[in-house]
């Protein structure tokens, strides 16, 4: 037969016992509450903060697209037109290869796009959501 053995219950806590960062004390006894900071929700409503979003979607969600497309025709072209793909232009260099290698440039191309539109475009107005929710109480 089994046998059924109840639960023990936990040690009783000593007055000036190590706690776990002061999570298990009340909180009282932790602190006035919790540290200040920026209202996220009031940043996130502001017209500012949704102009900065609208301004970063306007650029990144047509390029991604555009580079979804771009890849795609490649993957397309490698799977039904192989011929085409195999095609020699110099030497050993066929279409297939400059076409693979003009992904790479063109990712390439992309970022330096991006972080060159987004240094002089997002960051402006990124200092002045940061600096708004700074300054709200």
């Amino acid at each position: 037969m089994t046998e059924v053995v109840p639960p023990t219950p936990a040690p009783p806590r000593r007055a000036g016992g190590a706690t776990f960062g002061g999570v298990d004390r009340p909180p009282a006894a932790r602190g006035a509450g919790p540290a200040p900071g920026p209202d996220y929700a009031a940043v996130h409503a502001s017209a500012a903060f949704t102009g900065l979003r609208r301004r970063f979607r306007r650029f990144v969600f047509p390029v991604t697209g555009l580079f979804l497309a771009w890849y795609l025709t490649y993957v397309l072209l490698a799977a039904y037109t192989p011929d085409l793909m195999a095609t020699r232009v110099a030497g050993s260099i066929t279409v297939g290869l400059l076409l693979g290698l003009g992904q790479f440039a063109t990712t390439l191309l992309i970022t330096l796009a991006y972080t060159r539109w987004a240094r002089t475009r997002l960051d402006p107005l990124a200092a002045e959501v940061r600096a708004a929710a700074e300054e709200a109480p």
